[in-house]
Formats: C-alpha cells, structure tokens, sequence
C-alpha cells in the first residue's frame, strides 16, 4: 500500500489490518483454552506464544473452508512475569463482582486462546498441538469444548449475538485504533452453567420477561414494556452523551446432554471498562439489588481478564521478554553452515 492509499484508510479498518483474526463471522464450533503457567517457565511459553501462528497456518492451510483462527490473550500477571513492555493501561486481574445474590468470581489463567472453525476436528488438533507446544510449561487448563446451537439459540432456547456489531462496526467496539496497541482487544471471559429443569418449569411468557425479547421470532420487548431487570435492559450501557456502547461477543454452549449444560461466554472491547459495566449491572443491579434476572438460572463459574496484542507483537513477543529472562545465545556463528543473514554474502557479487 503506497503512501496515499494509507493515508485513506481509516483508523478502524487500520486497527483491523493490526490485529490478531478478532473481527469474525460466527463459527459453528469453538475452544476456549485457558492455561496457567509454571513459575520459572516464563521464558519457554514465550517460545510457544511465539509459534501460533505457524501453528494456525500448519493446520488450517489444507482446508481454507473451515475458517480456522485463533486469538490468543495473555493476563496481567503473566505479563508481569514475562515481559518488560509496559502492559495496556486496561489490562488486570477479573475483579470479582459481588451482588447482593450473586457472584461474578475471578478464577486464575495467564494465557487465553479463542480458537474457531466451521470444523470441529481442525479446532481440536490446534488446541492439540498447542498443547504440546506449551508442555510442561503448562501448570494447569481449563477447556471448553463449545458448539454453535440450533438456529443460533442459547441452550435456554433464545437466539444469541444478535446484538453484537459485525464487520466494521465491530473492528469500532472490539479494537483499540490508536497508540502503541492499535489493534489490540480487551478479552473477558465467563463460563455459565445453567439451571435447566428450573429454567424449563418456567412459563414462556416468563422466560421472555428475563430476557427481554420474544423467544419464538426474536423481537425485543419495546422500552415501555421491556423488564428493568431484563437481560437485555441491564446490559445495554450508554456514554455521557447517549451514545450506546457495544463490545462483541462469542457466545456458545457446551456441555453434555446427559450432564452439564451451560454458555461460554467472551468479548472483546477496545475499553475493558464496557465489558465490566455490564458485569456490574448484571450483578449488582443498576438501581442496586436490580441484579439480572437470568442469574437465577445461571451460575457464573470462571472469570478471566486478558489482552490480545496485535497480530506482529504476538509473532516476535520474545523480543519483548523481561531483561534477562531469555539468555543470550553466545554461540559462535559456523562458517560451514548456511548464511542466516544477507550480511554474509556481502563482497559476493
């Protein structure tokens, strides 16, 4: 792209050239990873954040149709641990959000991967090798082998994401457009379980009050109607000056049909204070004690804060390593081996 072209670009299609494959289609099958890594193996993860994309491109390439990507977000106290840039100003442990009723917890994770595709065995064998790549730097994991459901409803039978901003409107909600991480997101993440026999003895006409729109054709209740304590009213958050503001979401269900059964949920905002306001009013309730109504037949079991940095950062983040952890290689170059650099076929020509 020459000087002009660039110059025509806007700073959220810019943003969006930046970033790691964040502004998607939805996928019909997802992997959310998160991995707590060994104290003293900070160096040895780097290596293998450094290698996922080649990992994307080694398992995805033979099949383009299934759209395969992958997201990968760190936490704060692994970046830390780990790096000497100074982490985005967004960038914490999930803070607990307690309510009178319900609690939003803060559960442990230092690396995050959103891997998607119309094809479930290709996110598989990606969360497969990543796995191995990671080894026994890899303390602990939680996954979450998640799935698009019916006619895009939730598991409590309403259609999900329609909300959510796509395309360009959703490179504006999910990606930070300038400064050092133009580019990067904002990721939070959930996992829901849900009281389904509960959630099943209510009447439908109840279960569309909680939510806040139609369950059969997806209409959303007009204001005047619509519940206070409605899903839909209580995460709808606007600016001081009455512009609504949006984060963009991936939702899936998981579980068995014999077990547990629950949502996935995850966002990306290019301000994470979006994303914890609605948490707030879910949980808390806006007045006070005004909590979601749904929580009462969801139950909140992991949260996670996390940063995905543009796609470049990503691909040579061991060049941001804390002074000293990497050691520097003090092996002599080997004249019978191939040149590493056009340095040395210098006086060659």
């Amino acid at each position: 792209m020459n000087p002009i072209e660039q110059a025509q670009v806007d700073p959220i299609s810019a943003a969006n050239r930046l970033a790691q494959a964040i502004v998607q289609p939805p996928m019909k099958s997802a992997i959310f990873l998160s991995i707590c890594i060994n104290k003293g193996a900070e160096a040895a993860a780097l290596g293998a954040l450094a290698g996922v994309s080649g990992l994307v491109n080694a398992v995805g390439y033979r099949a383009p149709e299934a759209k395969l990507t992958c997201v990968t977000g760190i936490g704060a106290e692994f970046w830390d641990r780990a790096l000497g840039t100074e982490k985005p100003a967004g960038l914490h442990p999930f803070r607990e959000v307690v309510g009178d009723k319900y609690t939003a917890p803060s559960t442990p994770g230092d690396v995050f991967f959103h891997i998607r595709s119309h094809e479930f065995e290709r996110c598989f064998e990606l969360t497969r090798r990543i796995m191995d790549a990671f080894g026994d730097t890899v303390a602990s994991a939680d996954e979450v082998q998640a799935f698009r459901y019916m006619d895009n409803r939730d598991p409590l039978g309403f259609v999900d994401g329609t909300e959510s901003p796509v395309d360009h409107d959703a490179a504006e909600a999910a990606l930070i457009t300038e400064g050092p991480w133009a580019g990067g997101s904002y990721i939070v993440e959930q996992k829901y379980t849900h009281d389904l026999k509960k959630w099943d003895d209510l009447p439908v006409e109840e279960q569309e009050k909680a939510i806040g729109r139609t369950k059969f054709d997806d209409i959303e209740f007009d204001e005047d109607v619509k519940p206070h304590n409605s899903h839909v009213a209580l995460n709808s958050v606007k600016d001081a000056e009455g512009n609504s503001l949006e984060i963009v979401r991936d939702n899936l269900a998981f579980g068995s049909a014999a077990g547990e059964q629950g949502t996935f949920f995850m966002s990306y905002a290019a301000d994470v204070r979006v994303t914890e306001l609605m948490l707030r009013r879910m949980f808390i309730g806006e007045p006070r004690g005004n909590y979601d109504r749904i929580l009462d037949f969801s139950t909140a079991l992991t949260g996670g804060n996390f940063f995905a940095p543009p796609q470049d950062f990503l691909d040579s983040i061991e060049d941001h390593a804390r002074e000293g952890l990497i050691p520097e290689s003090e092996e002599e170059a080997n004249p019978l081996q191939p040149a590493t650099e056009l340095s040395a076929a210098e006086g060659l020509y």
